[in-house]
């Protein structure tokens, strides 16, 4: 197949894009090379050392990499680009990953708030119609996240998606319907991954596309088979209090020395993938395609659950750290439950890769190899979910009662 990688220079799109290659796909990689710039803006670097684009795509073809091609393109800004791009390249399918994905750079300030929803929501609409306007058919795989159902169930198993209900019609009978699990984003991020769900809905039933939304997950781990050929392929490994990801900023404060930071109790449970399987998932979805005139095909992209003071508690005795609680900058509950349904993936022959087997190598071949560029001062994340939880600033009545009701 021809796949276009959108966001293919990022922390899930570049291995998803080696992997892909490396199947024998013909790959195009499009990216406005946005992550580099919030980098810069952050003034937090990647732990692991990220070469140039031009430097990856070298090394991916001097390991043997099938060549791939590489176009800076801006979804969201440059509609016309993306429309000449598709009539161009005219791919068999598009694997979306060209969105914003920090929950906590979502909410730094209405700036950052307004950035996240306009870059993410204008990138997939735009890509949608663009799709309807070239008549390409061609299988979009999107990359969500399993943010858009909440923190939390309510005493049931999440589905893939949809949801079974009954309804009581006014002559009295009743009716059985499926509908998308309502959705309960926690953050800005999550909120523009509903919306985008929303969008596909929409754009399968009057369109007839085809498409494939992957609710993900937490990522942890960084290398796959093909990122471990040449140090120049490496993937990143964010651990600042923005962009890293609990586990992954677990293991690399084990590897400094630094306290292990859980946010409030810990008591929130999270889904988790390693990042091996999560290039699997996206071959897998490209490999079982939806018919046109399908619903939209909705995968849980995870394979495990844990709480997050139990994985603070497994990094510290693997490493010999120590574990602080420090205030939590989310709006949440301060304990959950979290039960998902996954079988579509295992049933497809994923072969999960548990965290007990790959935590120590991680420790090891990673965060402790590449401690000497971790800037301690960006491990604590200043994020907030709300004003009140700004230091200085009383919390209102109204905030106080929302959390207690929250929790």
């Amino acid at each position: 197949m021809k796949i276009a990688v959108l966001g293919g220079d990022g922390f899930c799109g570049w291995p998803a894009a080696l992997h892909l290659s490396d199947l024998g796909h013909d790959v195009v990689i499009v990216d406005n090379l946005s992550r580099r710039g919030i980098d810069e803006e952050l003034g937090a670097e990647s732990l692991t050392p990220i070469a140039s684009v031009e430097d990856r795509l070298a090394g991916w073809e001097e390991v043997g990499g099938r060549p791939m091609t590489f176009v800076r393109l801006d979804l969201a800004q440059d509609y016309p680009g993306l429309v000449a791009f598709l009539r161009e390249h005219t791919p068999d399918a598009v694997v979306h990953f060209a969105e914003q994905r920090s929950a906590p750079y979502s909410m730094k300030s209405p700036g950052h708030k307004r950035y996240t929803v306009e870059n993410n929501t204008g990138a997939t609409h735009n890509l949608l119609c663009a799709l309807v306007e070239t008549g390409l058919d061609v299988h979009l795989v999107h990359l969500g996240t399993m943010g858009v159902y909440g923190y939390g169930t309510a005493g049931m198993a999440i589905p893939e998606g949809y949801l079974d209900v009954e309804i009581a019609a006014d002559d009295g009978s009743r009716v059985e319907q499926q509908i998308l699990y309502p959705s309960n984003p926690g953050s800005i991020y999550h909120m523009t991954k509903v919306l985008d769900q929303q969008l596909f809905a929409y754009y399968a039933k009057n369109d007839a596309l085809r498409i494939t939304d992957l609710h993900q997950g937490i990522v942890w781990g960084t290398h796959t088979d093909q990122t471990l050929r040449d140090e120049r392929l490496i993937n990143r490994f964010d651990y600042d209090g923005d962009y890293g990801t609990v586990l992954n900023r677990f293991l690399m404060q084990a590897a400094v020395g630094y306290p292990l930071t859980v946010h409030g109790t810990g008591g929130q449970t999270r889904a988790f993938i390693h990042i091996r399987d999560m290039v699997r998932c996206v071959q897998i979805a490209l490999e079982n395609p939806p018919a046109t005139g399908d619903r939209v095909k909705i995968f849980n992209q995870m394979t495990q659950t844990h709480r997050v003071r139990d994985l603070a508690e497994l990094v510290a005795r693997i490493s010999d750290g120590e574990v602080e609680l420090v205030p939590n900058p989310r709006h949440e509950a301060p304990e959950n439950e979290l039960h998902v349904h996954n079988e579509t993936f295992l049933d497809l022959g994923l072969e999960p890769t548990l965290l007990e087997e790959g935590l120590l190598m991680e420790i090891e071949d990673v965060a402790r190899r590449y401690a000497d560029r971790a800037d301690l001062e960006k491990i604590p994340c200043t994020s907030t979910w709300t004003r009140q939880q700004q230091p200085g600033v009383p919390a209102s009545r109204a905030a106080v009662g929302a959390a207690e009701r929250t929790a």
